[in-house]
């Protein structure tokens, strides 16, 4: 599985622009990218947004590296960590975003939902 700093990286070099040009149009410094393309930090929610529009690609893009099936996203997390949550809330939210561009805020809200039921289960059964 690749990093959301490695994704990052491709996408910003597929796009052809520097690490100074991303970070101009983000308003953040030129370290600050530097720091995720290195996965010495992460963006936030927030950021990987703005990441997904400035470098034309979706978040669930920037997280894994490829467009996923909702089918193979569930999968992944389930069976990622011995069962355990696979991808971070940050991450998790990142994808509802995501989804509420492409589909109605209907559809945003029930994942959301879904998405909060998944990590009280874990909360209650360990």
């Amino acid at each position: 599985m690749s990093s959301v700093g490695k994704n990052i990286q491709k996408f910003r070099k597929a796009k052809n622009i520097t690490q100074e040009e991303l970070a101009e149009e983000l308003n953040v410094t030129r370290q600050a990218v530097s720091n995720w393309e290195t996965d010495k930090t992460q963006p936030d929610v927030d950021t990987l947004t703005q990441l997904s529009e400035a470098l034309d690609v979706t978040v669930e893009e920037l997280i894994y590296g490829e467009q996923k099936t909702k089918l193979e996203t569930v999968t992944q997390t389930v069976t990622s960590d011995g069962g355990k949550a696979g991808i971070s809330f940050g991450a998790a939210l990142a994808m509802v975003i995501s989804y509420a561009k492409w589909q109605s805020i209907g559809w945003a809200i029930v994942h959301g939902i879904l998405g909060w039921v998944y990590v009280i289960y874990y909360i209650i059964k360990y």
